[in-house]
């Protein structure tokens, strides 16, 4: 826990292993042949042929549970692997899809291309549109020729990322053709902003804006460029089409309005960058696709000779567990797919245990609906979008999803959409997040929506690393959204260094109700927020936490009365507030009596609470409209166990015991990756 790299060994399924007293076992092999019987010695080849096996079984009576054994190798789906109702176990006696220890079982959705499929480029046309430096180099490779039909449509304008064709080179994603290849370019000079109505500017134009560098005027015959834009705020991205170039005054028109408007919500200059253009693809690594003549164009960084080129072109998931229950996927890994690796849709106590899934084009797990699922001892990396997607439990009667996230490594997210694609997406009653390593992310790590989730003991850190006015954890604008707990989380070294602020924990737009007891925080507020920091809501409760090197602890931007009331008019919180449940009636206000008169105006002071902390060299304490009792502010080591190792428990003798009479000691020593049945080993180094 101490080390913030780890090295894990997910625990992948021993041969012997019999899965809660199996009484039928089948195989699957890469040297397999579905017309096999399924035996060890002689498998099936695919999924598929194992999932209609068992389904023989159970319809002769033969079957209560069954493990099904994958061997390594690589696995190539064109279409979604999907088990149904029929294809349930029992709570005693799960279906398992379990990988062989020491054998890489390795599921992809694409297409693979020999080395050979490629060639020079010779059209005299394509070629003239190639960075000169980059000719020699670039190859070319006939898609259609492949059978590759479908390469999808990039949409004129999108902040999700679309579900489109990537290409994988040994196992990396390879980089779309963009410029600048790193970082980003920066508008000179705002021209035409559009509509703004965050600012109350109308407007029925499209955005323009001058440019200062002369790379654009390389783009003006391309059939087709695409700038991606912090265009407003640094907390939205958004990619849109480009509807015309003028070099002579160096001016772009974009071929969509912006939601927000072109200019700067947010201070630091707006950025953006150019893809999708054969015109850029001047580095190792880069590719681009020819959608409307089925080319891809590719410069390999490395020799050809034996390696691995994927190409993704599966959009659906790769396996889809819709309406059956008592499934475990175990010890195997997916990878290199153009959409969602694993959904789960309904059903119940289906298990994602001890998986890879990495390099997807969208999410890599997504759960809606059923109750009693769990991922635990995943890694989960290089997604596209988000991390673990997870949505269930009753809203209305406050009902428990019974969901569980837990003892997940699960980073660097949001590759294709950076804003808005979290590690964590929750919503619903009663998610359980616990033991989690949460890292690495462009914005937001945790966001959550709905009642009553746990979430404790979860290292987070490198949250927010290229976006501004964010949290690591985020909820708002919705103030029947209460009764989360979180505890125990170590949250440190977070977001970047642009001018407004981020921070650990963000209570948005009138978020309240939730409780923030036990946590450490390290370097993790910047800007005018705070550690833990309310923008408009009240009755959070801060307790029993320490907070370390922050620019500030606590931080709040209260509302006034008048405000609040604006707001509770407005449909928007109408709607949420009474229609798509009601607080003014039981179950919430029996669960949570702080609603009562939550509807009215009030003339008493809507205060969060920040009870028995201790702040430590921080530049600033509470700020905002805080209840503030019994809180201890040092500028020294109050006695740490090790505060140099980054080991932030509390020695017996700290004077925190004394100066502040019942705090209680945080169990650090628990906080992150831990050993269990599914992950044998977590090093630290």
């Amino acid at each position: 826990m101490y080390s913030r790299i780890a090295l894990i060994a997910p625990l992948i399924c021993v041969l012997a292993f019999s899965a809660a007293g199996a009484d039928i076992q089948f195989h699957v092999a890469t040297n397999g042949n579905d017309q096999n019987a399924g035996t060890v010695d002689a498998p099936f080849s695919t999924f598929a042929r194992a999932r209609d096996a068992v389904r023989e079984s159970k319809a002769k009576g033969e079957i209560s549970a069954a493990t099904i054994w994958i061997h390594g190798g690589t696995y190539a789906l064109h279409e979604v692997f999907t088990l149904n109702a029929e294809d349930s176990g029992a709570p005693d006696a799960p279906v398992v899809y379990c990988g062989v220890d020491g054998e890489r079982a390795i599921f992809i959705g694409g297409h693979t291309l020999e080395p050979s499929t490629l060639s020079p480029v010779t059209n005299e046309g394509v070629v003239a549109r190639i960075d000169e430096m980059a000719r020699a180099a670039v190859l070319r490779a006939d898609l259609r020729a492949l059978g590759i039909m479908d390469l999808g449509t990039m949409p004129d304008q999108f902040e999700a990322a679309p579900a489109l064709p990537e290409l994988y080179f040994n196992g990396a994603r390879m980089m779309l053709a963009q410029w600048p290849n790193e970082g980003w370019a920066e508008i000179a000079n705002v021209i035409e902003s559009g509509p703004a109505p965050w600012r109350n500017h109308a407007s029925d134009k499209l955005g323009v804006f001058e440019y200062s560098e002369d790379r654009p005027s390389r783009w003006v015959n391309a059939p087709g460029v695409w700038l991606q834009g912090y265009w407003c705020f640094d907390w939205s991205i958004d990619s849109i089409k480009v509807g015309s170039i003028d070099t002579n005054t160096k001016q772009i028109t974009l071929a969509k309005q912006h939601h927000y408007g072109i200019g700067s919500g947010n201070k630091a200059p707006r950025r953006y960058k150019a893809f999708n253009l054969l015109e850029e693809l001047d580095t190792p690594g880069e590719y681009y696709i020819d959608r409307e003549n089925g080319v891809l164009y590719f410069w390999p960084p490395e020799p050809l000779d034996k390696q691995s080129i994927v190409l993704t072109t599966l959009r659906d998931p790769l396996i889809t567990i819709n309406g059956a229950s008592n499934v475990t996927v175990r010890g195997l890994t997916f990878e290199m797919c153009a959409g969602t690796a694993i959904k789960i849709d309904g059903g119940a106590k289906n298990l994602i245990a001890a998986c890879t899934v990495r390099n997807t084009g969208l999410s890599a797990i997504e759960v809606n609906g059923g109750e009693g699922h769990a991922v635990i001892a995943c890694d989960i990396y290089n997604t596209g979008t988000h991390g673990i997607q997870m949505s269930g439990g009753d809203r209305k009667t406050l009902t428990p999803s019974g969901f569980v996230i837990r003892n997940n490594d699960i980073y660097n997210v949001s590759l294709r959409q950076r804003t808005h694609a979290y590690n964590l997406s929750l919503n619903g009653v009663g998610i359980h997040v616990a033991h989690n390593r949460i890292h690495d992310a462009p914005h937001q790590g945790i966001t959550i929506g709905g009642n009553d989730h746990i979430i404790e003991y979860n290292d987070v850190y490198r949250i927010g690393m290229d976006s501004d006015d964010c949290g690591a954890f985020y909820m708002g604008r919705n103030p029947s959204e209460r009764g989360t707990q979180l505890r125990y989380n170590y949250w440190h070294d977070l977001g970047s260094k642009m001018s407004h602020g981020s921070c650990a924990i963000y209570f948005d737009d009138g978020a309240g109700g939730q409780r923030v007891y036990g946590n450490v925080f390290y370097r993790a507020a910047g800007g005018s927020f705070g550690a833990v920091f309310s923008h408009g809501g009240h009755d959070n409760w801060v307790e029993n936490n320490i907070f370390i090197e922050c620019k500030r602890a606590m931080g709040a931007s209260p509302w006034q009365d008048a405000y609040w009331q604006q707001w509770i008019g407005e449909p928007l919180w109408q709607d949420r507030l009474l229609n798509e449940v009601d607080i003014t009636k039981a179950p919430y206000i029996d669960r949570y009596p702080d609603l009562a008169g939550f509807m009215e105006s009030s003339n008493q002071p809507r205060l969060n609470h920040s009870v028995k902390n201790v702040v430590i060299q921080c530049e600033s304490s509470v700020d905002g409209n805080w209840d503030i009792r019994d809180n201890l502010v040092l500028r020294w080591d109050p006695g740490f166990v090790d505060a140099k190792q980054n080991n932030y428990a509390l020695r017996d003798d700290s004077i925190v015991f004394k100066a502040v009479p019942g705090f209680e000691p945080i169990p650090f020593e628990k906080i992150g990756l831990q050993q269990d049945e599914y992950r044998t080993t977590v090093v630290s180094n």
